[in-house]
C-alpha cells in the first residue's frame, strides 16, 4: 500500500504533470489535423525518451546511493 501512495505521488510531480498535459495537448492537436503525425511523433518520442531517462537515472542514482 505504502508503494501505492508512493507512486501516486510520484504521479503527481511537475515534471509528470508536464508531460502528460503536453502529451494530451498533442494527442488532441494530432487528431484535430493541426499538427501533422511526424511532427506529433517526434515531439512526443523526445518528451517520453526525457521522462522515462530521467526516471532511469534517478534509479540508478538511488542504487548506487544504496550500494
Amino acid at each position: 500500500m505504502e508503494q501505492v501512495k508512493k507512486r501516486l505521488a510520484n504521479l503527481l510531480a511537475v515534471k509528470s504533470i508536464v508531460t502528460v498535459i503536453l502529451t494530451a495537448v498533442f494527442a488532441y492537436l494530432a487528431v484535430a489535423g493541426q499538427v501533422t503525425t511526424e511532427q506529433f511523433l517526434t515531439v512526443f518520442t523526445v518528451v517520453i525518451a526525457f521522462y522515462f531517462g530521467t526516471q532511469a537515472e534517478r534509479k540508478a542514482a538511488g542504487g548506487e546511493a544504496n550500494g
